[in-house]
């Protein structure tokens, strides 16, 4: 028993273990490489976790992120407004866009500049066609001018909207009283019985 308790001892003696020495020299040990990659990755996520630590901001700075967050959602909800807008004031709508009419090209394709580059946005594919040139903008003038009129005379509210004019069939519908057969069904069921 001692010669094998001594060559056991040479072999396994204290923290040396031969046979895991000699392994390690062909095969990773795995706790030891879980380990080593626990810290490569703790220190990854700290290195990580500093670039991204924002910087402590003053009041200007979180007003000017604020103030440049706004453009996105103020174009996206301004032309869902102008659709609304279109079904509930269908006048008013007509009357800001023939203001619109009068926009010169070259005042467009600035505004188109500085969106696509507000927005990152690449060169589009299709040029988009304009209006017009800006001679052709001044000659729309006079027809904007004329439209706008026509359009405020349509508005209920203008004076002589409801005028029948000379047309006396139109006036006599206008005073006629209307047929409502559902308030006659109506009265006819809530009716008492005694006045039957």
């Amino acid at each position: 028993m001692g010669l094998i308790e001594r060559v056991l001892g040479v072999v396994f003696d204290g923290d040396r273990n031969v046979v895991r020495d000699t392994v390690e020299v062909f095969r990773e040990n795995a706790e030891a490489g879980a380990g080593r990659s626990a810290v490569v990755q703790g220190q990854a996520m700290e290195q990580y976790g500093s670039e991204f630590q924002a910087p402590v901001k003053g009041g200007f700075d979180r007003f000017m992120d604020g103030v440049n967050r706004l453009p996105r959602p103020a174009l996206a909800l301004g032309t869902l407004g102008l659709f609304v807008s279109a079904m509930v004031a269908p006048l008013w709508f007509a009357q800001r866009m023939q203001g619109i009419a009068l926009v010169p090209d070259p005042l467009w394709w600035l505004l188109g500049v500085i969106v696509s580059f507000y927005f990152g946005a690449r060169h589009q594919v299709k040029s988009q066609e304009f209006q017009r040139s800006i001679v052709d903008s001044i000659h729309n003038v006079p027809k904007v001018v004329e439209n706008i009129e026509m359009i405020g005379k349509m508005r209920s509210d203008s004076i002589g909207a409801a005028d029948t004019g000379s047309d006396a069939r139109l006036n006599a519908q206008a005073v006629k009283a209307d047929e409502n057969a559902a308030l006659r069904a109506w009265q006819r069921n809530n009716q008492s019985p005694a006045a039957l």
